[in-house]
């Protein structure tokens, strides 16, 4: 239980931040706000020169090598400026774009940086409306793991937030 009071005449701003561990393939939702995020796994299948997605679930397994296509849907509902979205990989997914710069997708422009166990998106700007962020992995270990969760939040006003369920992957030799 939290309790705040004012006791000046002068109206009051402010915010609440809760942070605590959970297991990640617990996590579910946290939507219905300024910045709405959805996170899908597709596992990419050349077909010659043409490429088809095929959407990953916890029962379809993958095989070390498999190439996987991370698919990201940011839903803003006003303009926002000063955005992170940071998306958690798996421990047996390996970034196929290692370099860190600058991208131009989904009609936006933004900073990326791959890390060992995140890809982050820095967004000077981000008008209302829906946008598709993709980037693909390999997979390098054969286990099961959780694939963790993707999280955008304003930088300068954190309240404003959302982020993904968490999902197991399953992968074999």
């Amino acid at each position: 239980e939290f309790s705040i009071e004012n006791k000046s005449k002068v109206p009051g701003y402010g915010g609440l931040f809760w942070q605590y561990f959970e297991d990640l393939d617990k996590i579910q939702d946290a939507q219905k706000g300024l910045m709405n995020i959805t996170k899908e796994l597709y596992l990419k299948v050349k077909n010659g020169s043409e490429a088809s997605l095929n959407k990953i679930t916890t029962n379809s397994p993958l095989k070390i090598g498999d190439l996987v296509t991370v698919r990201i849907v940011l839903n803003i509902t006003e303009d926002m400026e000063y955005v992170h979205l940071k998306d958690m990989r798996a421990p047996g997914f390996g970034p196929m774009d290692v370099f860190s710069g600058n991208k131009y997708t989904a009609n936006t422009r933004y900073y990326m940086t791959p890390r060992d166990a995140t890809t982050n998106f820095f967004f000077d700007r981000l008008n209302k409306g829906t946008y598709v962020l993709e980037y693909d992995v390999r997979v390098n270990n054969a286990v099961t793991f959780s694939n963790g969760i993707s999280t955008i939040q304003s930088m300068y006003a954190p309240e404003f937030s959302g982020h993904t369920k968490g999902i197991t992957i399953k992968t074999t030799p």
